[in-house]
């Protein structure tokens, strides 16, 4: 069973008759003879009965009551099989750390389907080692993160760097002094992001240098840091691009920790379905980090 025997048989119902259906299809009367007996004898069953006009038998009316749901289906399926074959349907598995989650890709998001409007898209929050594993595991496409560990499986391009500042409570006693050093921050509590976090070596590597070292909370979100620190005496460190409550704010601090380069993260050599897609949200993504 074929398209083209599907179509013929709705024809001839349509029309009445094998000749008009052919006219109207523009086959010849023996080649829309042959596809209907082909088509007969494919179901095992006679669907006319014989004669010069298109008289359904018992069978035949059963399957015209459903040939035209068959043929909206099969459409279905080959306009589908064509937009998958264009990239235009499909699955992008995204990655990124929570301030590109926050802010960068909601938006890269919205431009990318104004033009892949049936492009569905899943997202990924993580840090950078979390989400290099899941790459490696065949989880996500592309991440937006920092420099993997062990970069020699993958691709990294950078886009930008992050700076790491110093938060505290608007009534913090830091905010009232016009210079603050790093070591002036050890006098306090420290809430920082855990191990895995785009600036805990450094900041380990910095406090190495002091011999007296604070008090270290983490916690795995960053994004939630502001909310631990405000009403107490802790000095929390965020990314330069993580949203603050208004209880909270920067401390201009003296700092020599180097920004952190963040980008786009992919394996090396492998061949992506949605290849075009990812391309295109890539260079949205890039959008964003130049505005």
């Amino acid at each position: 069973m074929d398209l083209k025997e599907l179509t013929a048989f709705q024809t001839i119902v349509q029309e009445g008759t094998f000749s008009r259906a052919a006219e109207k299809l523009n086959y010849a009367q023996s080649t829309i003879t042959n596809q209907i007996r082909r088509l007969e004898k494919e179901l095992g069953v006679q669907l006319f009965k014989r004669g010069w006009d298109a008289q359904l038998t018992g069978a035949g009316q059963l399957f015209a009551a459903e040939v035209d749901s068959l043929l909206q289906h099969w459409n279905g399926v080959a306009e589908l099989a064509r937009a998958l074959e264009h990239d235009e349907i499909g699955l992008l598995r995204i990655g990124g750390i929570e301030t590109a989650i926050d802010a960068v890709l909601p938006r890269a998001l919205r431009k990318f389907e104004r033009q892949k409007p049936r492009m569905a898209c899943r997202f990924v929050a993580g840090n950078t080692d979390n989400l290099t594993q899941a790459l490696l595991d065949d989880e996500l496409d592309f991440a937006v993160c920092g420099e993997p560990s062990d970069p020699a499986a993958f691709y990294f391009e950078p886009l930008g760097r992050e700076r790491t500042v110093f938060i505290a409570d608007r009534e913090h006693p830091l905010h009232r002094r016009t210079e603050v050093s790093f070591s002036d921050l050890l006098n306090y509590p420290v809430i920082a992001g855990g191990r895995t976090c785009l600036y805990y070596l450094q900041l380990m590597q910095q406090l190495s240098r002091y011999k007296a070292s604070p008090l270290l909370h983490t916690v795995s979100r960053i994004s939630a840091i502001p909310y631990f620190v405000q009403h107490t005496h802790a000095v929390g460190v965020v990314l330069a691009s993580t949203p603050l409550i208004p209880e909270v704010e920067r401390i201009d601090a003296q700092l020599e920790m180097p920004p952190i380069p963040i980008g786009l993260l992919q394996l090396r050599g492998r061949s992506e379905p949605a290849e075009s897609s990812m391309r295109l949200f890539q260079n949205a993504i890039k959008e964003e980090f130049h505005v």
